[in-house]
């Protein structure tokens, strides 16, 4: 038999959903479901040299390059997920192992053994005590901008640095941090008139794999969120927060501690959503890869479903950095402005089209920009 399969659980917890193929074998349910999608993306880069993490300049956006082409995966990786479920006692009991896969490589062969397992965990519960979660997977700080961010199903900013064996950003490190994949233990409450809270110990982290100078300590990181919804709104406020142990004088130890405020609201075919993050540590593509930096992460979006089938949008993301410290490389800022056409041919495919401007700015005054154009399709089976 057939049914809705989340793909929140699949991808990034999708709000998306898309049939998968349910078995039954005693007590269990097992579903098998996943993503596959390709895009076309042309990139071009122009200005100034913007040192750091700069997402529109020459180096990360086109590859060291003045324009690059690729045929890769958008912001969602493809992947095969599967997932089990069963009733035991009073329990509620599941489990989650996902395994993606990059399409783009600079080789022939380059990828064909990588895999990438960004989720492997069971949880247990009922409606009365709520649910616990052990294993890896996605965080909960910054959950709600990407999952709501319409280029979810297409690219967004397609930064070649990331597509090449990887994804392209969305609004990643250009209006939001990073949600992340990590090692927890977390527990989500039931809802209570709209009102549910999630909280996560986190396995610590480096600054890593862009960051240098820090270690993750042995304190964990600790992640939390309180969410209202009700009527086509929802609003949440979030938090993180984690200690980075310096590893020479250079780089003394710090605290990562970001807050989060969102909202949206949808009514008919028209949606918006507004959400604000800030704090010292945040990082552009994962935590504190700028070090002990104060930032502030900005990301309006509007839509509109003009028909059953086809959404327009537009969406701009900011993210700033208060200070010239020696972590930001010389970055002030990166920011992403996003047109797209998202068009369902069946309740499975979508194909989507998106024109697009990353710009990156330095404290020097030297501005990089990177035009980018995609187009490709994505299928949720």
């Amino acid at each position: 038999m057939k049914k809705l399969f989340v793909v929140a659980v699949a991808a990034l917890a999708s709000a998306t959903s898309a049939q998968a193929v349910d078995l039954k074998a005693g007590d269990w349910t097992v579903s098998v479901g996943g993503i596959v999608n390709a895009y076309y993306t042309q990139v071009s880069c122009s200005g100034d040299t913007v040192g750091g993490l700069a997402l529109g300049g020459r180096a990360l956006g086109c590859g060291g390059r003045g324009d690059r082409t690729t045929i890769g995966n958008g912001l969602l990786p493809s992947g095969l997920i599967t997932s089990v479920k069963s009733k035991q006692g009073e329990y509620d009991v599941a489990a989650t192992i996902g395994i993606m896969t990059a399409t783009a490589s600079d080789t022939a062969v380059g990828n064909n053994s990588n895999v990438d397992v960004r989720q492997g965990f069971f949880s247990f519960g009922n409606e009365q005590m709520g649910t616990v979660k052990l294993g890896r997977d996605y965080g909960i700080f910054g959950a709600n901008a990407i999952l709501n961010d319409m280029t979810l199903v297409g690219a967004g900013a397609p930064v070649r640095a990331t597509q090449a064996n990887r994804v392209t950003l969305g609004h990643i490190g250009a209006g939001y941090s990073y949600l992340g994949t990590y090692g927890m233990m977390a527990y989500s409450s039931p809802a209570s008139n709209g009102v549910k809270v999630d909280v996560a110990l986190v396995s610590p982290v480096t600054n890593g794999p862009l960051g240098t100078g820090y270690d993750s300590g042995s304190t964990p990181q600790v992640q939390g969120q309180v969410s209202f919804g009700g009527s086509g709104a929802k609003v949440w406020l979030g938090a993180k927060g984690q200690k980075f142990e310096g590893t020479t004088l250079a780089y003394p130890s710090f605290t990562m501690r970001g807050v989060e405020l969102g909202a949206s609201y949808s009514a008919g075919p028209l949606g918006v959503l507004a959400n604000v993050q800030t704090g010292t540590g945040l990082g552009i593509v994962s935590d504190a890869d700028q070090g002990d930096n104060k930032s502030t992460n900005y990301f309006l979006q509007g839509t509109y479903k003009a028909t059953d089938k086809v959404k327009v949008g537009l969406n701009y993301g900011l993210s700033k950095n208060k200070d010239n410290t020696t972590g930001t490389g010389g970055l002030e800022s990166n920011s992403n402005v996003t047109g797209g056409v998202y068009f369902s041919i069946t309740p499975a495919i979508t194909l989507a089209a998106e024109l697009g401007q990353t710009r990156s700015k330095g404290f020097n005054g030297g501005t990089a920009k990177m035009n980018g154009a995609s187009f490709g399709g994505i299928l949720f089976f």
